[in-house]
């Protein structure tokens, strides 16, 4: 996936609407009809956020007669997964040797058990 494709992706998840659609999807298909039940907005604007999923290739809708069911395209998260993981080990990586730096300096600070045994605190 080309960082204009995955740009896309990240912009369309970035509506809440969109985001619910999505997770409705991952229930199973469902027809427009069915996603625009539970929103407050035209069927016309339903087609909008469904256009914006179907550009970022987040959903299809196969061709034929209406209604048609929309799908969701699991190929994509497979794709976001790999960019998001990529970064994660970065991440990850980054605080396993900051762990072991403080691990380090926590061996080598001398113990102060001895200065309280000595003051009787």
């Amino acid at each position: 996936m080309t960082g204009d494709a995955l740009s896309r992706v990240f912009a369309a998840l970035a509506d809440p609407t969109r985001r619910d659609m999505v997770g409705r999807l991952s229930a199973g298909d469902a027809t427009v009809s069915q996603l625009a039940e539970p929103y407050q907005m035209t069927l016309q604007a339903v087609y909008k956020h469904l256009k914006v999923l179907e550009d970022a290739g987040m959903v299809s809708r196969p061709p034929g007669p209406q209604p048609r069911s929309v799908r969701l395209e699991a190929r994509v998260f497979d794709l976001m997964d790999k960019w998001i993981e990529r970064y994660r080990r970065q991440a990850e990586e980054r605080y396993r040797r900051l762990d072991d730096v403080l691990a380090r300096m926590n061996d080598d600070t001398p113990g102060d058990t001895g200065a309280r045994e000595e003051t009787g605190t």
